[in-house]
């Protein structure tokens, strides 16, 4: 499978299932993530299925040296508002924390940004838990603005 973006180090390309397990570890690497993921899980596997089926849904991940450090959703959400528009929703986005620090992350939103324009989307959106500052800082300075109050209702 031909990568989706690559550099001398790291390519971006879509997720495979044999990556889930790495892309869960990232989820539960941190204090939010390790309470709400439970490694091993088969649920996983079956989202992961409906998500490489949905062609609205692209999962990638970043590969160093065989190993994912790095991964991020995006949604593509077709609509009436804004005359029709499409909306491409970043989510789920981790860098592995050993690789923190070296603009992983700054490429992955490069391409998923890419890519929503390149299909068509018209604006890009994400929410972020409002504890994590570091990662609302990160979001300011690529240029997302804080334009909305997000709200969950668990089910």
């Amino acid at each position: 499978m031909n990568p989706l973006w690559q550099s001398d180090h790291v390519e971006i390309r879509p997720a495979r299932a044999e990556d889930v397990p790495a892309i869960v570890a990232m989820l539960a690497e941190d204090p939010l993530g390790a309470s709400r993921e439970l490694p091993g899980s088969p649920r996983y596997d079956e989202a992961f299925r409906a998500i490489d089926a949905d062609p609205h849904q692209v999962l990638v991940v970043a590969e160093e040296a065989g190993e994912v450090v790095g991964t991020l959703q995006l949604t593509l959400t077709p609509g009436l508002s804004r005359m029709g528009a499409t909306r491409a929703t970043i989510e789920g986005v981790r860098v592995r924390a050993d690789h923190r620090g070296a603009r992983l992350g700054e490429r992955l939103f490069e391409w998923a940004i890419d890519t929503a324009r390149e299909r068509g989307a018209v604006l890009v959106q994400l929410t972020t838990d409002a504890s994590r500052k570091d990662a609302q800082r990160f979001y300011q300075r690529l240029g997302f603005v804080a334009s909305h109050v997000g709200m969950k209702l668990p089910l």
